[in-house]
């Protein structure tokens, strides 16, 4: 997997099942995924939408204190 910010065109397809930008488009808002379009027309998806940037944060966030029923 690449390390950019955003999902290149073949992921978009893989997610999304499909290859016509507007089809991608209403699999996002069907799938909830967070994405925006571009000046060109493409849906643009950041891979934290599609991994869980709450996940990510969490793996990061693992200082500090916090009481036993909020540690997991």
């Amino acid at each position: 997997m690449s390390e950019d910010l955003f999902l290149t065109d073949r992921e978009l397809r893989e997610l999304t099942g499909r290859a016509i930008r507007r089809l991608q488009i209403a699999a996002l808002r069907e799938m909830l995924v967070p994405f925006r379009v571009n000046a060109i027309g493409r849906p643009v998806v950041t891979r934290a939408a599609v991994i869980g940037a709450k996940e990510a944060q969490a793996a990061n966030d693992n200082s500090g204190w916090a009481p036993r029923v909020l540690r997991g």
